[in-house]
C-alpha cells in the first residue's frame, strides 16, 4: 500500500476528513514512527494489506496517545503484533 493510501486510511480510522490536510504532516511522520517501532519488534513489514492495517493501527494508537499519555497499548493492537510476529517466525 502506498504512503498516501495508508495516510487516507489513517485519517478515516481517527475520524478526519480525509479532504482537510491540516495534520498531514504530523500523521505522515506517525505512519513512519509505527513502521520503525514495529520493525523494532522483529517484524519485517511488507505492503499486504494486513501490514499496512497494522501500521495505520500502531499509528492511530500513537495518535491517540498524546492526548491521554496514560493510555496503554490496546489487546487487539498487542495481539494483532503479536500474531504478526509469530507467523513471521514460524515461515523462517
Amino acid at each position: 500500500m502506498s504512503d498516501s493510501d495508508l495516510l487516507t486510511i489513517l485519517k478515516l480510522n481517527l475520524e478526519i476528513i480525509p479532504s482537510n490536510t491540516a495534520r498531514d504532516s504530523y500523521l505522515a511522520q506517525l505512519l513512519q514512527a509505527a513502521r520503525q517501532y514495529i520493525t523494532t519488534e522483529g517484524i519485517t513489514l511488507d505492503d499486504s494489506i494486513g501490514d499496512g492495517n497494522l501500521v495505520v493501527m500502531y499509528a492511530g494508537y500513537l495518535y491517540r496517545k498524546r492526548a491521554d499519555a496514560s493510555e496503554q497499548m490496546p489487546r487487539m493492537l498487542r495481539y494483532a503484533l503479536n500474531n504478526r510476529l509469530f507467523a513471521e517466525k514460524m515461515n523462517q
